[in-house]
C-alpha cells in the first residue's frame, strides 16, 4: 500500500525558513521522482519541485534560490527545505509520486505552510 506522509508545516514570519518532509513507503522509493505541489486558498494546486530518481532537481520561478529540494534513500523521505519565505508561499504543500507500472499518482494528505507577520 503506498502512502505519502508530509509533516513539517507551521506558522512562520515573513524571512524565515521551514522544512518539509515527505516519508514515503510502499514502493521502491529510490527508482521514482518525487515532486512537491502547493495548492493556496482559492488558487488551482501547482508544482514546486521536483527531484528525480538519479537527484536532479527543477524549481518553479518563483522559489528558485530560496527552496531545495533533496532526498534520503535510506529513510524513503523527501525534503523541502524552504528559505526566505514570503506571504505568497502560504498554501497546503502536498508531496506526489507517479508510479509508472501501476500508471497512478499518489498524494499525500498536505500540510499547512502559512507565512505571516
Amino acid at each position: 500500500q503506498v502512502q505519502l506522509a508530509e509533516s513539517g508545516g507551521g506558522l512562520v514570519q515573513p524571512g524565515g525558513s521551514l522544512r518539509l518532509s515527505c516519508a514515503a513507503s510502499g514502493f521502491t522509493f529510490s527508482v521514482h521522482g518525487v515532486r512537491w505541489y502547493r495548492q493556496a486558498p482559492g488558487k488551482e494546486r501547482e508544482w514546486v519541485a521536483i527531484i528525480t530518481s538519479g537527484g536532479l532537481t527543477h524549481y518553479t520561478d518563483s522559489v528558485k534560490g530560496r527552496f531545495a529540494i533533496s532526498r534520503d534513500n535510506v529513510r524513503n523521505t523527501v525534503y523541502l527545505q524552504m528559505n526566505s519565505l514570503k506571504p505568497e508561499d502560504t498554501a497546503v504543500y502536498y508531496c506526489n509520486a507517479y508510479l509508472l507500472a501501476e500508471n497512478h499518482d499518489y498524494w499525500g494528505q498536505g500540510t499547512q505552510v502559512t507565512v505571516s507577520s
